[in-house]
């Protein structure tokens, strides 16, 4: 039996390499599909196409967002700036600056351009590569906390929606067995209602053809029968796991086209009273959903 998981969670892991401590934050909300997004510091660009991977080989959709915050140790050798990087910049603001078109700029917003700060340099105590490692395993780390805090949350899913596919079947089962739906029924109310008309009523073959013809109008039978492929559909998507939520949307649209056919067709108060139920219970089957991976 799959796993169902959610699309919200959060998970935190710290993590340390010689000259290094570090805190990943992983979160995720809903999303209809997979986005990552990665908040790396300056000079650590280099990790996000590994780590978009680590994303993708672990969720198939919801917002993903992933947050390092990096700190030295020891302050030897702590950073390098790009001094020829910054006066080829300033230069070629000066003319800018001079002719007051821009803002002057401050040394700590030049400081954070991309690229100013070697963090390769500022990481000399500490090999580059063994450091990324280190990053990226803490990484996937995080992400497999929030995958088993997306989990917990389908879990919690899985009993909600199987109640509402419970109660589907329920009120699918009641429908069928509703005297509404019934031949011969149909036909007694016919006469009944040509009786208070006419007293002498309608000719046996008259009252057939025209219970017959009505019989057709209010027949229900197909929509039921497509609800109950439909429930059994959606007890086996729940069953398999995640990710089935888009299948599962797709399937609780088809939920309510059966029950507005059933509505429509329904002349009898007590079957458009079970067919508005079956509706409402569509809608809760489809919020909850949304939550789905």
């Amino acid at each position: 039996m799959g796993v169902l998981s959610g699309m919200t969670g959060f998970a935190r892991v710290d993590g340390q390499a010689p000259g290094w401590s570090w805190t990943w934050e992983a979160r995720s909300v809903n999303g209809k599909g997979l986005e990552a997004r990665f908040r790396l510091p300056n000079g650590f660009e280099r990790l996000e196409l590994k780590a978009r991977e680590l994303a993708k080989a672990r969720f198939a959709r919801g917002n993903v967002n992933a947050t390092l915050n990096l700190r030295r140790e020891s302050e030897a050798g702590s950073v390098r700036i790009d001094l020829a990087r910054l006066r080829s910049l300033l230069d070629q603001a000066a003319p800018l600056l001079e002719g007051d078109q821009v803002r002057r700029p401050t040394l700590d917003g030049m400081l954070a351009l991309p690229g100013m700060i070697d963090a390769e340099q500022a990481g000399a105590d500490s090999d580059t590569a063994t450091l990324d490692k280190a990053l990226l395993a803490s990484l996937a780390e995080a992400l497999d906390g929030l995958r088993a805090a997306r989990r917990e949350e389908g879990a919690a899913l899985a009993v909600v929606l199987s109640g509402h596919v419970d109660e589907i079947s329920r009120l699918t089962g009641e429908a069928a067995g509703h005297a509404a739906t019934r031949t011969d029924a149909i036909r007694d109310r016919l006469a009944a209602k040509f009786a208070e008309l006419l007293p002498e009523g309608l000719p046996e073959d008259r009252l057939a053809t025209e219970a017959a013809m009505l019989a057709m109008k209010m027949d229900v039978r197909e929509e039921l029968d497509r609800l109950v492929a439909h429930i059994a559909a959606a007890r086996d998507l729940l069953s398999a796991g995640s990710p089935v939520g888009r299948k599962l949307d797709f399937l609780s649209q088809e939920f309510n086209r059966e029950a507005n056919t059933l509505c429509s067709k329904s002349s009898d108060s007590s079957l458009t009273a079970i067919g508005l139920s079956l509706k409402n219970t569509v809608d809760q089957f489809r919020e909850q959903i949304q939550n789905v991976e």
